[in-house]
C-alpha cells in the first residue's frame, strides 16, 4: 500500500495526514487502522470508527460526510452501555416506556451527537430498520424519541444499531437530567467566581495605571501582571463562549456567543499586541475583557437559575410521587418501592401518608386530599369502591387499596408526561422566533463592523471599544427567550391547578378561539340520571311522590321488563334506572335477561322471559317496527317543556312506556355561559336529546344556541362544519363519548378523570369537574400569548435604544456587559408574572 504514504497529484496530503477518515482527528503513532471502503484505502484512528464507517457505507448512507461541517471533529465513537439487554425487560421498560404493548416509545439520551449530519444519519439509519415506525432527534437536548413494534424488535438492538453508527444511547432519565442541569449550574457557578476573583485583583492594577503608572517605569510591570491574571480568566471563565461560538459556527447556526467571543478576544488581542510592542501610543484593556466575561456569567447564572425555577414544575410534580409503599404480602406488612409494587396487589395507606398507587379502595374510610390534581383544598370523602391516585395524602383512616396503576400508569404520571412535551413543544410564534435569531446575530457583526470603521479616524482604540461594546450589547437572547420561558411557565402553573395543556401550540391557538361548543351530558350537566316519572297507557309514578303501596301494578310489571333488560349497561340511563329498581319499596327484582344489544346513540334490546325489550329513542323503536302509541305524546310534551329526556319503552313490538330521565344542570354552568357571553364568544350545545328538550336546558343554562338530536358518530362531522362557517372551535367534553369531536376541534377541552381516553383525544385536560377551569384555561392562554408578544417588544425596544448609544461610543464595553442580560432577565420576570393569574 505505497500510494498510501505518498502524496496525490496537486498537493493534496497523503492518507496518514489527513487524519483519521472518520473523525479527522490525528492519527497515532503506533496502532493506525488502515481499511478498503469502496474501493479506495482509508486510514482509521481507531476500531471503532473503521467499523462505524464501514457500517454507514454499507448502508448507503455515506451522504453523512458531505453534510458534516467542514474541518469538523466528530471524535471516536462512544462506547455501547454494559448490559444492554437488561433494557429488554418489561420491569425496566415501564420505567421509561409509557406502555408496555406491542408498538412502545421511548426517549433515549445519546453520546456522540455533535451538528445536523449526525441528526440526519440517525434518522435515516433507524428509519431503514424494520419494526421502527418513527425516530426524531432533538440536537440542543441530545434526545431521540423512536417509536417502535416490539414483536418485532428489541430495544437492546435499537441500541446496537445506533453504536454501529457511533453512538451510545440510553434511555432519558428526568431525575438525570435533572442533575445534569445541576451540575451545568455549578460549573457555571465556578467559573463565575473565578471571573469575579480575576476582576477584584485587576481592579487595583487598573486604579494603578489611571492613576499615572501608565507614565512612569512601572508601566511593563503592570501591563505584564494584567496579562497574568487576564489570560486565564479568558480561557477559563470565557469557555463556554468559546465553544458556543464554536459549535455555532460548525452546525452553520450564529448564536450570541459570537459576537461575545469576537469582542473578549479582539479586545483581549489588543491589549497583548501593547503589552509585547512595549508601544507607548497604546493602553492595555485586561480590565474590560475581565470585567465584562465576570458580568456576563453573573447575567448567564442568574439567567440560569430563573430559568430552572421556571421550568421546575416537572420536578416539582415527581417529588410528589412516593418512592416507596407498604404491601400486604403473605398477610405481613412490607415496605417496598413503589416500581416493585405490580397491578393486583394490596396496597395499605396510614393516616397522614401519601397514596403512592393509583387504586380502588378494599377497605376503610377517610378524607382524602386530592388538591396535587383538582385544584381544590378541600379533602374528600372517600369509601369502599372509590378510586384514589397516586401523590394525594390520605387523612386520618386507615386504607387498604387494590392496585390499579403504578409510576408512569398512574394520573400523576400522565400529568409529568404531559407537562414535559408541553414544555419542550414549540409554538408557531416560537418557530419565527427561532428563524430571526440567526439574522439578528448576523446584523450585530454587521453593524459593530460598521462602528468600527465610523469611529477609525477618531483612533484605533475608540474603534475598538465602540465596536466591542456594539458586540457586546446587541441581545437576542430575549427574543429567544421570548415564548420558551412564557410557555413553560403557563404549563407549569397551569399543571399544579389542575389544567393539563399537552403543548405550547394549543396555547396560542386557544387564544383565538372564538367558538366554544359544549357537550351537555356530563360537562353542563352532572351526569348524573335521575328517574322522574314513569307512564304506562293507564298509571304513572313519580320516585318523589309519596304514594301508599309504591308502585302501581301496570307500572312495577312493565318496570320490571325494562330494568331487567338494563342491567348489562353501562350507561348513566341504565344506572339511574337501576337504581330505582334498588331504592323503591319493595325493591324490584332483577329477572334474567338475554341476547342484549347495545347500539350507542339508539338504545337497548334484551330478551327478558322470552319477550323482547327495548328501551331507547323515538328512532330506535320505529327501527324495529314497533306498534306505537299516540297517547304518550302529551307526556313527552310535558317532559320536554321542563327539559326532562323521554326514554321510550317496548314490549313484543308494542310501545307500552315512556320514562322520564333528568340531568341535573351543574351549579357553576349558568355562571360560566355568562362569562363567556360576556367575553363575546359564541356558544353553541351540542346534544343528543330532543330539540325542545335541549332549548329548554339552554335558557336554564342563560341562552345559547342548540344543535340537537346529534349522534355520538356525528359530533365530530358537525364540527367540522361550524369550522367550515370560518370560526375557530373549541369542543368542551367529557373525553369519552365525545373523542373524535375533541380530535376534530381547533381546541379539545376534557373535564374530569384525566384518563387516558381524555388525554389521547385532548389538546387540555382539566383534572377537576369545575367549569370555571374552562374560562380559566382560556384566560392563561390569552396571558401567556399577551406575555409573549410583551417579550419580544421588550427585546425589540431594549436593543432600539441601546445599539444606537454603543454605536455613538456613549457606552463602555463593561456598560454594555451589565445591560446585556438585563434584557433576558426581564424577559424571565416578565413570563413569571403569568402566576398572578391564580392569585
Amino acid at each position: 500500500m505505497a500510494n498510501s504514504t505518498a502524496y496525490a497529484i496537486n498537493g493534496e496530503p497523503s492518507l496518514a495526514e489527513a487524519g483519521c477518515f472518520h473523525c479527522q482527528l490525528p492519527l497515532p503513532e503506533k496502532g493506525t487502522i488502515q481499511a478498503a471502503i469502496k474501493g479506495q484505502d482509508h486510514l482509521f484512528c481507531c476500531n471503532g470508527c473503521r467499523s462505524v464507517c464501514e457500517a454507514i457505507f454499507q448502508a448507503g448512507l455515506e451522504g453523512f460526510y458531505k453534510r458534516t461541517p467542514e474541518n469538523g471533529v466528530l471524535a471516536p465513537p462512544p462506547e455501547l452501555p454494559e448490559d444492554i439487554a437488561i433494557y429488554d425487560l418489561d420491569a425496566v421498560q415501564e420505567e421509561y416506556v409509557h406502555e408496555l404493548g406491542e408498538h412502545r416509545e421511548i426517549h433515549l439520551l445519546v453520546e456522540g451527537i455533535h451538528c445536523a449530519a449526525c441528526v440526519w444519519l440517525i434518522e435515516h439509519t433507524l428509519k431503514r430498520v424494520p419494526g421502527i415506525t418513527r425516530a426524531a432527534v432533538n440536537l440542543s437536548g441530545k434526545r431521540l424519541f423512536v417509536e417502535w413494534d416490539n414483536s418485532r424488535l428489541q430495544l437492546s438492538k435499537i441500541l446496537q444499531q445506533l453504536g454501529q453508527i457511533g453512538y451510545s444511547a440510553v434511555p432519558f432519565d428526568p431525575e438525570a437530567a435533572e442533575g445534569a442541569l445541576q451540575r451545568q449550574n455549578r460549573n457555571l457557578l465556578y467559573r463565575m467566581a473565578f471571573a469575579g476573583f480575576a476582576m477584584m485583583n485587576l481592579l487595583w492594577i487598573s486604579i494603578a495605571l489611571y492613576s499615572g503608572a501608565d507614565k512612569g517605569e512601572f508601566r511593563e510591570m503592570f501591563h505584564w501582571i494584567g496579562f497574568a491574571i487576564a489570560t486565564p480568566t479568558l480561557f477559563y471563565s470565557g469557555l463556554p463562549f468559546f465553544k458556543g461560538a464554536w459549535r455555532g459556527l460548525r452546525n452553520l447556526h450564529l448564536d450570541m456567543d459570537l459576537p461575545i467571543a469576537i469582542g473578549a478576544t479582539i479586545t483581549y488581542l489588543y491589549s497583548l499586541y501593547v503589552t509585547l510592542s512595549g508601544t507607548t501610543m497604546g493602553d492595555v484593556y485586561y480590565d474590560t475583557v475581565v470585567n465584562f466575561i465576570f458580568v456576563i456569567l453573573v447575567g448567564r447564572y442568574l439567567e440560569a437559575i430563573s430559568k430552572r425555577q421556571a421550568v421546575a414544575s416537572t420536578q416539582r410534580l415527581l417529588d410528589l410521587q412516593p418512592r416507596v409503599a407498604t404491601v400486604l404480602r403473605d398477610g405481613k406488612e412490607v415496605i417496598v418501592p413503589v416500581r416493585s409494587v405490580v397491578p393486583g396487589e394490596t396496597v395499605l395507606v396510614k393516616p397522614g401518608d401519601k397514596i403512592a398507587v393509583d387504586g380502588v379502595i378494599l377497605e376503610g374510610q377517610s378524607s382524602v386530599d386530592e388538591a396535587m390534581l383538582t385544584g381544590e383544598f378541600e379533602p374528600v370523602t372517600k369509601v369502599q369502591g372509590d378510586h384514589l391516585s397516586a401523590g394525594t395524602i390520605n387523612g386520618h383512616g386507615m386504607l387498604k387499596l387494590r392496585v390499579e396503576g403504578v409510576l408512569k400508569d398512574t394520573a400523576l404520571g400522565r400529568i409529568i408526561r404531559l407537562v414535559e412535551e408541553a414544555q419542550a413543544s414549540k409554538a408557531p410564534i416560537q418557530r419565527v422566533a427561532d428563524r430571526i435569531v440567526p439574522w439578528f446575530v448576523l446584523a450585530t457583526l454587521g453593524l459593530a463592523t460598521l462602528t468600527f470603521m465610523l469611529w477609525q479616524d477618531s483612533g484605533f482604540e475608540l474603534a475598538l471599544m465602540a465596536a466591542t461594546s456594539v458586540l457586546i450589547i446587541t441581545c437576542p437572547c430575549a427574543f429567544g427567550l421570548a415564548t420558551p420561558m412564557s410557555i413553560a411557565v403557563a404549563s407549569g402553573l397551569g399543571a399544579r391547578n389542575g389544567i393539563l395543556v399537552k403543548n405550547g401550540a394549543v396555547l396560542e391557538t386557544l387564544s383565538s378561539i372564538d367558538h366554544f361548543v359544549f357537550d351537555k351530558t356530563g360537562t353542563l350537566t352532572e351526569g348524573r340520571m335521575s328517574l322522574s316519572a314513569i307512564y304506562t297507557e293507564s298509571a304513572c309514578w313519580a320516585p318523589a311522590a309519596k304514594s301508599e303501596g309504591g308502585m302501581p301494578a301496570e307500572v312495577k310489571r312493565v318496570f320490571e321488563y325494562i330494568a331487567a333488560a338494563e342491567q348489562y349497561s353501562e350507561h348513566p340511563i341504565a344506572e339511574a334506572i337501576l337504581d330505582c329498581a334498588s331504592n323503591c319499596k319493595p325493591a324490584v327484582e332483577l329477572k334474567e335477561a338475554k341476547g342484549f344489544i347495545n347500539r350507542p346513540g339508539f338504545g337497548i334490546k334484551a330478551q327478558v322471559e322470552g319477550k323482547w325489550v327495548l328501551a331507547g329513542t323515538s328512532a330506535w323503536l320505529d327501527q324495529h317496527q314497533v306498534q306505537r302509541n299516540e297517547q304518550f305524546e302529551r307526556q313527552i310534551q310535558a317532559l320536554d317543556e321542563r327539559g326532562i329526556g323521554s326514554l321510550h319503552c317496548a314490549i313484543d313490538g308494542k310501545e307500552v312506556a315512556v320514562i322520564g330521565i333528568e340531568d341535573q344542570v351543574r351549579a357553576d354552568a349558568p355562571k360560566l355561559v355568562a362569562a363567556l357571553k360576556h367575553d363575546g364568544i359564541k356558544l353553541t350545545l351540542l346534544t343528543g336529546d330532543r330539540q325542545q328538550t335541549a332549548e329548554t336546558i339552554a335558557q336554564r343554562l342563560g341562552g345559547m344556541e342548540v344543535i340537537a338530536e346529534v349522534l355520538p358518530e356525528d359530533k365530530d362531522q358537525t364540527i367540522a362544519d361550524l369550522q367550515r362557517q370560518g370560526g375557530r372551535v373549541a369542543m368542551v367534553g367529557d373525553g369519552v363519548n365525545d373523542a373524535p369531536a375533541l380530535v376534530r376541534a381547533d381546541v379539545g377541552i376534557s373535564l374530569g378523570s384525566g384518563t387516558d381516553v381524555s388525554i389521547a383525544s385532548s389538546d387540555i385536560v382539566l383534572m377537576s369537574n369545575e367549569l370555571a377551569k374552562v374560562r380559566l384555561a382560556a384566560a392563561l392562554s390569552r396571558r401567556t400569548l399577551r406575555t409573549i408578544r410583551q417579550n419580544i417588544a421588550i427585546s425589540v425596544i431594549y436593543n432600539i435604544i441601546m445599539v444606537p448609544l454603543a454605536m455613538s461610543a456613549m457606552i463602555t464595553p463593561l456598560v454594555a456587559a451589565i445591560a446585556m442580560p438585563i434584557s433576558s432577565l426581564l424577559v424571565i420576570g416578565n413570563a413569571a408574572r403569568i402566576r398572578t393569574l391564580f392569585k
